[in-house]
Parts: structure tokens; sequence; C-alpha cells
């Protein structure tokens, strides 16, 4: 079967938060590690609130390997 929830990738996630910038009516997001997204206004503003319920998700979560059940 198959093993619940998402594999992680083996690099530690980024600590710092990526920088958001504005040119020509373009949305620039540099993340981590040289990632770079050019977004519409559109995709970036459903992109953000994606991302704030995803942490909100997330910070709720608790890794099974620090709170053994």
């Amino acid at each position: 079967g198959e093993k619940m929830g998402h594999t992680i990738s083996p690099t530690e996630p980024a600590e710092e938060p990526g920088v958001a910038t504005a040119e020509q009516g373009v949305v620039l997001l540099d993340g981590p590690d040289g990632v770079a997204i050019a977004m519409t206004p559109g995709a970036a503003q459903e992109t953000g609130r994606r991302l704030i319920v995803a942490a909100a998700e997330a910070s709720s979560q608790h890794p099974s390997a620090a709170h053994p059940s």
C-alpha cells in the first residue's frame, strides 16, 4: 500500500522567506536556492492565499519523529 502523507525532499526546508517584487505588471518571486518565478498579479494573489492556508496547516502538524504516539 501507499505510505500516508507527503514525501519530503531530502533538502532542508528554507527558513528565509522569498522576496516578491513587481516589475512591469508582473510579480517576481525570488525564493531560496536561486528559484525565481514570474506570475501575473492574479496568480500571485491566489498563490499567496494558498501559501497562507498551507502554512497554517503545516504549523498545526506535528512530525511523527518529534512526537511519537
